[in-house]
């Protein structure tokens, strides 16, 4: 008996994890074009980010859940984790800003609760920040 099971012992959870796994992999090109374009093809990218953010927010299960499997982290969180540490990195570098937490709240609650798991919590890297009013870099 696994511990801790990336994936619902329930066939139909086990496929939404699957779904939302895929569907970030296959979306998740616009972040990079995000990051790496300009001008118009910058707007486009960041166009197709809201669309993507949207669509996680409004059909992602989350609300009712924790995490997008339930009360525990399972494989849908771990692949979409990228948005908890990186995309808001991306949106400083860029100096574009997407996720805005009155449009998203489902999304922003979600990667408080996934920020907040030990062993999450235990490895993200610390995010320093220039220049940070209190000397200390931020989380």
């Amino acid at each position: 008996m696994q511990e801790n099971p990336l994936l619902q012992k329930d066939p139909y959870e086990r496929s939404v994890a699957r779904f939302w796994a895929k569907y970030f992999e296959d979306k998740n090109s616009s972040i990079a074009e995000l990051f790496v374009t300009t001008g118009e093809n910058r707007d486009k990218a960041a166009k197709d980010c809201l669309e993507m953010l949207r669509t996680i927010e409004e059909h992602g299960g989350l609300g009712e859940k924790k995490f997008f499997g339930g009360d525990e982290i399972g494989l849908a969180d771990l692949v979409l984790g990228f948005l908890a540490q990186w995309f808001g990195v991306i949106e400083e570098v860029v100096a574009v800003k997407i996720m805005e937490p009155q449009q998203f709240p489902r999304l922003q609650a979600w990667i408080k609760n996934f920020k907040e798991v030990p062993i999450i919590k235990e490895n993200l890297l610390m995010r320093t920040c220039y220049p940070c009013s209190n000397g200390e870099g931020s989380r």
